[in-house]
């Protein structure tokens, strides 16, 4: 059985669990909070971070991105992404909008631990631009649409979803509901399929100083 490394608020390792869920591979869950002395994470993982699938022979497998394409490599039944070539690139290119704002929220999140002197206003305002724009271009691709890619829930849902279900728990004051309302309820019809509502985000505490 596979174990998966696991951060509870973190998108990039709720992609990973939704996925396992969709396909149907059992897997035992790890919760870490890789930024503590106390984690595993650099035993699977030498960038230390997470998720990491450690398979049954004990090989750690990272980076969200990576562990999807091998999940769809080695368990292609119930495929994650279309069959057409255009629907291919269309559900990895809503992946790398997806990534690119939990990376800009990341590193707005931890500016945010300095000490408010240190704090660079124009970094923060950077990273603002650059989840604003992001969530704003998922918005206009999937529009009104029941799925972000074709007809069928795909890898594309799974990464628009988890983003702006993270930006919920971790961001409050964006307030992204009311500026995206199509966004919104395409969330929400999200969060009641059996593989969201199981793996919920809730925030985890950081014990260890990161900044």
């Amino acid at each position: 059985m596979y174990t998966l490394l696991s951060a509870t608020p973190s998108p990039y390792a709720r992609k990973v669990r939704i996925a396992l869920v969709e396909k149907g591979i059992p897997f035992e869950l790890k919760t870490e909070v890789p930024w503590d002395h106390t984690t595993e994470t650099p035993k699977w993982n030498p960038l230390e971070k997470l998720p990491v699938l450690i398979t049954p022979e004990g090989e750690g497998i990272y980076e969200s991105r990576f562990i999807l394409e091998w999940l769809e490599v080695k368990h292609p039944m119930r495929p994650l992404l279309p069959h057409d070539e255009a629907g291919r690139l269309a559900a990895r290119q809503m992946e790398v909008l997806a990534d690119g704002v939990c990376d800009a929220f990341v590193l707005h999140f931890f500016e945010r631990h300095r000490e408010t002197d240190k704090q660079s206003p124009e970094w923060l305002a950077r990273q603002h631009r650059k989840i604003d724009g992001g969530l704003r271009e998922i918005a206009r691709r999937i529009g009104t649409r029941e799925y972000a890619v074709g007809d069928r829930f795909g890898l594309a849902d799974i990464a628009a979803g988890t983003v702006v279900a993270y930006l919920t728990v971790r961001y409050p004051d964006l307030d992204w509901r009311t500026r995206h309302p199509d966004l919104a309820a395409y969330s929400d019809r999200l969060e009641q399929r059996p593989s969201f509502a199981a793996t919920r985000p809730v925030p985890q505490r950081i014990s260890d100083k990161v900044v």
